[in-house]
């Protein structure tokens, strides 16, 4: 069983490490502005409950896996770069059109399947276990499910925050000049974050 002062110090962690920007928010941002809170929403569903299980699995045992094959860490890396730069491009050149039923945003499987390429959400469950997984709290089993747990707490208020930002500046996207500078100052910021992860 997790301690008490492990997990107020882990949900501090998560908090801060769920509210911070990165490529997820820059994500859940751009989809609020084109498509609206609500149409938005499974978008929020698929990364808080897809960085919940990535940070269950690792702490359960997935992480030594990874950091055991340096193949695969070096797989994860650049395709997850790779993935990013591409979706940068697909949001700076999305145009918008005058209804927003025609918009397919990230839906909740496909936010949730880019946790595991996103380099943020393996650095912050990576980090988060190595510092907060101790023998003398539980099994390995009960310690990874209060980390998941905790973790989707933290992350559903704090990730709402850049859906709920980015549908509110949608009123000012009503034309297509505006939606454009939003789409391009998006994907530049989110090509930005991949320079974050390239060491």
């Amino acid at each position: 069983m997790m301690t008490a002062s492990q997990g107020i110090t882990f949900l501090l962690f998560a908090v801060v490490a769920a509210i911070t920007p990165g490529p997820s928010n820059l994500i859940l941002t751009s989809t609020g502005a084109n498509v609206g809170l609500l149409r938005g929403l499974p978008c929020l569903g698929g990364v808080v409950i897809g960085m919940g299980l990535m940070m269950f699995l690792v702490a359960f045992g997935l992480g030594n896996v990874v950091l055991a094959s340096p193949g695969l860490i070096l797989l994860l890396k650049w395709g997850g770069i790779g993935f990013l730069l591409w979706l940068s491009w697909k949001v700076a050149t999305a145009g918008r059109s005058d209804t927003t039923t025609e918009k397919q945003p990230l839906g909740f499987w496909g936010a949730a399947a880019f946790q595991w390429i996103n380099p943020k959400s393996w650095l912050v469950s990576v980090s988060a276990v190595s510092v907060y997984l101790h023998p003398i709290a539980g099994t390995a089993f009960t310690q990874a499910i209060g980390f998941g747990m905790l973790f989707i707490l933290a992350a559903l208020p704090s990730c709402f925050i850049w859906l709920a930002f980015g549908a509110s500046v949608q009123r000012f996207l009503s034309t297509k000049r505006s939606a454009r500078i939003f789409n391009v100052t998006m994907g530049v910021l989110l090509a930005g974050s991949v320079l974050l992860f390239i060491w």
